[in-house]
């Protein structure tokens, strides 16, 4: 839950800055960039302090090197995170978040199939909610990317006609 509640909190941060007069918090896909880094960054940071352990567990046992898995993805999580605050590659790395939202999702089931938390947020039904969110929010910045990459003016135009 702690993903989502950060997600939410920095966005509307950000975007109510952007309201207030930022302008490169204007655009929609800025405060939800935001968002998104902060909430990528918590998580990466959780496969390496404090939830290491039940991260790790919660890889399903056919897969090898539950440790070194657990290790890369956070890795991959800081990486995405970082990579959606430049501006040239946000729109690569909200679609690779994407695909790693997917490539990790069976280790959330196995997770709550198994009973390896008791909390409602680790159940299945929500669990695959908040994956749900997760993914509307990186396939939004990367499509919104595309549709803001094509409509923007040629480098050097004039923008007063």
């Amino acid at each position: 839950m702690a993903p989502f509640v950060i997600l939410i909190v920095v966005t509307l941060v950000l975007w109510l800055a952007g309201r207030l007069g930022v302008r490169w918090l204007r655009p929609w896909t800025a405060p939800l960039r935001g968002g998104l880094a902060a909430m990528f960054t918590a998580t990466g940071l959780a496969h390496f302090i404090g939830l290491r352990a039940e991260l790790i567990a919660m890889v399903p046992p056919a897969l090898p090197a539950p440790e070194l898995l657990v290790t890369v993805t956070g890795v991959l999580e800081l990486a995405g995170a970082l990579g959606l605050l430049w501006t040239p590659t946000a729109r690569w790395a909200a679609g690779a978040l994407t695909v790693l939202l997917l490539v990790m999702f069976p280790a959330n089931v196995y997770a709550a199939l198994n009973g390896l938390s008791l909390s409602v947020f680790d159940q299945l039904w929500s669990r695959t909610a908040l994956q749900i969110v997760f993914l509307v929010a990186t396939i939004a910045v990367f499509l919104g990317l595309r549709h803001a990459t094509r409509t923007a003016p040629a480098p050097g135009a004039d923008l007063r006609a």
